[in-house]
């Protein structure tokens, strides 16, 4: 529509649907097959607060009929505020698409089936903390810090093997201000760690600012 960037940002877009401009007057030929680039089969999407990185991870699955969105953060029974997120993302999804809600990535990633968007990793790396007593300085130090590590690891080595098209979505927070406690600090960094080993195992990294994608690799 009129509210997509032209030029190289209008390309971007339609690329990732499979489809390509022409110039007005072309003539097309019913049944030619013209090469468009393929979506990249592992994308990772970052992003802050509101940037616009939910939006441009289900744009990218947008040519897709059956997709399986993985939604990490749960119900959250009795928070109305995180009710009304769900319910707004939910909204804007294709009604063809699936939710599975699950911080459980590697059985999907290695099973066949549709396109994944995972959104999101922040809160798959919160419950995998929370699962190793990572907010318990005792507890990471007597072992906390090497199961998350075992953890991150084999989540990047599905990742890695999948055949499935993957979207994740992921918050970066490194350029924000200093946590004031250790074990915001320990997240914070936990999650550059852990968006950095994912980001080396996809063929696409973007990043999305006040909107704008900006690609980091791809």
């Amino acid at each position: 529509d009129h509210d997509v960037p032209p030029g190289r940002e209008l390309a971007r877009r339609l690329a990732a649907a499979g489809a390509r401009a022409v110039p007005d007057g072309t003539t097309l030929a019913v049944g030619s097959y013209e090469d468009v680039p393929d979506v990249p089969r592992r994308t990772l999407v970052l992003g802050g607060a509101r940037s616009g990185k939910s939006v441009e991870a289900e744009r990218r699955l947008e040519p897709f009929p059956d997709v399986l969105y993985v939604a990490t953060g749960g119900s959250r029974n009795g928070d109305a505020e995180w009710a009304a997120r769900v319910g707004a993302h939910r909204e804007r999804r294709p009604g063809s698409w699936r939710t599975a809600e699950t911080c459980d990535l590697v059985p999907l990633l290695a099973d066949e089936g549709p396109p994944l968007l995972v959104d999101c990793l922040s809160l798959w790396l919160t419950d995998a903390m929370d699962a190793v007593g990572a907010w318990d300085d005792a507890e990471w130090a007597d072992g906390g810090e090497r199961a998350l590590r075992d953890r991150v690891r084999e989540l990047t080595e599905a990742v890695r093997a999948t055949r499935r098209t993957l979207v994740a979505v992921s918050n970066e927070v490194g350029s924000g201000i200093v946590p004031a406690t250790a074990s915001g600090r320990r997240y914070r960094d936990e999650l550059g760690r852990l968006n950095a080993a994912f980001a080396a195992e996809c063929e696409q990294v973007l990043l999305v600012v006040a909107g704008q994608a900006l690609v980091l690799r791809g």
